[in-house]
């Protein structure tokens, strides 16, 4: 996020600036593309075929003169996903700058989460006697505390829990 007044204008030499910009780019323009060249990026706005209506995002005040200068700049992997980016003038949103907008074809993957397995340390335990007792009297301690259980599910768990 930033406003660096950059006008990267239309299709160079290089990959993050498709045909479909507007107007002449700048010194702060050379340099945002050179930066998304470094870093795989495209900028999203000059992809699509739009009206120039929807290309600028921002009108100098007391001039008719309108220019592109708020960009959506996008991973060049996620190329196929970016469906359109355009600005919306007409937006009330009390600014001097248009907002820009992109709609993106997203699937997103659930992951499953693995529970985590607790490891115990039963190597230590035979070569350390006094941790060995205090973890014995632990335990001990923990089982007085759950009195009679009758069901064997319900002592599994509770043995389960007092152990970790």
């Amino acid at each position: 996020m930033g406003d660096f007044n950059v006008k990267v204008g239309q299709h160079g030499n290089e990959k993050a600036v498709a045909k479909h910009g507007l107007g002449i780019r700048n010194e702060q323009g050379e340099q945002l593309v050179t930066r998304c060249d470094e870093h795989n990026l495209i900028i999203g706005n000059t992809c699509f075929e739009q009206p120039a209506r929807r290309k600028w995002t921002w009108k100098q005040p007391g001039d008719n003169a309108r220019n592109q200068i708020d960009f959506i700049l996008v991973k060049e992997r996620f190329r196929n996903a970016l469906l359109s980016a355009k600005s919306y003038p007409g937006a009330d949103c009390y600014s001097d700058h248009i907002p820009v907008i992109a709609k993106l074809r997203l699937k997103l993957k659930y992951v499953k989460r693995r529970p985590r397995n607790i490891k115990l340390k039963l190597a230590l335990l035979k070569s350390d006697l006094s941790l060995c007792q205090r973890y014995s009297v632990h335990v001990r301690n923990k089982f007085q505390l759950l009195g009679e259980l009758e069901e064997p599910e319900e002592q599994w768990h509770q043995l389960k829990t007092a152990i970790t």
